[in-house]
């Protein structure tokens, strides 16, 4: 998400003179290398097959995905607590598959065949998950209104169910942040790359609201197999969809796996770690003859206990120049890919407890909500489920204001497009914003809750949502573009599905810090009402202060390297 915080001019000035600078040519000789020569392809003409393809998939999984619990309790008969574990497993998957389709995309298929091949999987676990829904004899008997024993599935109806949801798990996780990854490599200039993150999150979000609402009622009151029929119908939409912008698409051309390419780094670094480091330019082995002019001194200089992998040292080379010992040479390019991944880590790892709080809220608002009055007129209820859609909604409103008017005003004043890391600095801000929020409303609450009879309105919940959907609209295409533009050309799938996986690691580390509180404090007790659940918010505080300061570091220090002809970019502007 795009994020604008600004530290200052002087911060700004200084970072920029430190050398932090790559010539572009660099920068067009790796994209060449992973690019078709197809000159006219690409850019704004594929927009609508890529977004036409993302929402079609993501409005099928948000169909099956959102009411899975539902479906297992009532048409299978497992268990709430039993269904809520498998919900969460699926979830967890669909965030860390991301990372396999990456890695498969970047070293050996490309995005267009992942994406292609998760599609179709996706589309079979969705047929088997309507065959589960309307065949008699692939689902239990129903329960008999609680008057007898509920018949557990057998084998044969359990297996039939978990292929279908393993399916339709696996080929969401290929496609979903493997399409940013293609949908970006069709632009050239970094700010259309940032508008397309923009609007990529935009019809991602709109799309998970319909899913979220429409369809889920579907099921709920008309029958689960036309509910998970539409599903799967959109779903091969969206194949054809994507099918039929081909002949427009720039295709990626992986080069072998670039993390065999980091080990050798790593492995030939350490076999050269007691040589003599030189510090002539000769010394070293580079892909061409312009390679060596192109990587700055700076990057030359920093970790250099890296840079004995490209030093040339007997044996090395054949005598035709080509590398004799790829576990003992590699080419000065491969080390600062590895330099690159290893810069920036701790950015990354930033985001991990910027996404923390956010699952944190989300299941601590559910049970706020349930002690609260949920009537908006006498006779509507607010679904406790539906919260979650607030902040979906928030982030949809805002990421076209933020990108047609917050931008466009930002750039008049300061003559440059905000960077990723700026953004990425207003969604800290804003979750931080949005916590504290959260522990002024539930000591209210429970204040409300000790001295009245009546329960205080869900809506004031509503602003900690909103708010968390704005920071949203600003952090993650922010984290989305930064990735893809700062690690090597080769881990651009990697890249986006890194944030895929923040997300993952973020919903276990919820769980692991909820389960720490429990163990060690009363504040989270199964009647809330008799805990401190305004405790743990302002430790949520607390945890993203610190995390705000770390990043704050991490981005001051961080080099950036150049995406661009002629385009500098400071390395720790976070503002």
């Amino acid at each position: 998400m795009n994020m604008h915080f600004q530290l200052g001019q002087e911060a700004a000035t200084e970072l920029q003179q430190l050398g932090c600078n790559m010539d572009a040519s660099l920068s067009v000789d790796r994209d060449a290398e992973m690019l078709d020569s197809g000159g006219n392809r690409g850019g704004w003409i594929i927009y609508f097959f890529i977004i036409g393809t993302l929402m079609c998939l993501t409005l099928a999984a948000g169909g099956w995905q959102s009411n899975l619990i539902v479906y297992l309790i009532q048409e299978y008969n497992v268990k709430s607590i039993d269904a809520a574990q498998v919900s969460n497993a699926v979830n967890g998957c669909t965030c860390l598959f991301p990372i396999i389709g990456a890695i498969i995309a970047d070293s050996f298929s490309g995005c267009f065949l992942v994406i292609l091949i998760s599609s179709c999987i996706s589309f079979l676990g969705l047929v088997l998950l309507v065959l589960t829904a309307t065949l008699d004899s692939l689902r239990p008997p129903s329960c008999d209104d609680g008057l007898s024993l509920c018949e557990t599935p057998s084998e044969s109806q359990f297996a039939v169910l978990y292929a279908g949801i393993a399916l339709a798990s696996i080929g969401l996780g290929g496609t979903r942040f493997t399409i940013a990854t293609m949908g970006a490599n069709q632009f050239d200039k970094p700010e259309e790359q940032g508008v397309f993150f923009n609007w990529f999150f935009f019809a991602m979000y709109t799309t998970s609201v319909i899913s979220s609402t429409a369809i889920v009622y579907i099921e709920d009151n008309v029958s689960w197999g036309l509910g998970y029929g539409l599903c799967a119908l959109v779903n091969l939409i969206g194949l054809l969809i994507f099918l039929s912008g081909s002949n427009f698409y720039r295709r990626d051309t992986p080069q072998g796996s670039p993390f065999v390419n980091i080990v050798r780094v790593l492995v030939a670094s350490i076999r050269k770690r007691k040589v003599l480091l030189s510090s002539r330019s000769e010394d070293y082995h580079y892909h061409n003859d312009g390679e060596a002019k192109m990587v700055p001194e700076t990057h030359k200089k920093s970790l250099s206990f890296l840079n004995g992998a490209a030093l040339k040292t007997e044996g090395d080379l054949k005598p035709d120049g080509s590398i004799a010992k790829p576990w003992s040479l590699c080419t000065f390019q491969q080390v600062e890919d590895l330099k690159t991944v290893i810069r920036i880590f701790p950015l990354w790892s930033s985001s991990l407890f910027i996404s923390t709080p956010i699952a944190i809220q989300s299941s601590l608002t559910t049970l706020q909500a349930l002690t609260m009055d949920r009537r908006i007129v006498s006779h509507f209820k607010i679904p406790v489920g539906s919260l979650p859609v607030l902040v979906l909604l928030s982030t949809c409103i805002s990421l076209p204001i933020i990108d047609r008017f917050l931008y466009p005003v930002w750039q008049k004043l300061t003559n440059q497009s905000p960077t990723p890391l700026q953004r990425l600095g207003i969604g800290h801000v804003l979750n931080i914003i949005s916590m504290v929020v959260s522990a002024l409303v539930e000591s209210r609450r429970l204040k409300t809750a000790h001295s009245s009879t009546l329960p205080m309105l869900v809506m004031w919940l509503f602003p900690q949502l909103a708010l968390v959907g704005i920071g949203e609209a600003f952090h993650f295409p922010g984290q989305l573009q930064l990735c893809y533009q700062e690690f090597p050309a080769s881990l651009r799938g990697t890249a986006t599905a890194m944030v895929a996986m923040t997300i993952g690691i973020a919903y276990y580390t919820g769980t692991a810090l909820i389960g720490l509180v429990r163990r060690v404090t009363g504040w989270l007790p199964d009647d809330i009402n008799q805990g401190r659940l305004d405790n743990v918010y302002w430790m949520v505080v607390v945890i993203g202060v610190l995390n705000f300061g770390y990043y704050l570091s991490c981005a001051q220090l961080y080099k950036h390297q150049n995406v661009s002809e002629g385009v500098e970019r400071s390395s720790g502007s976070a503002g």
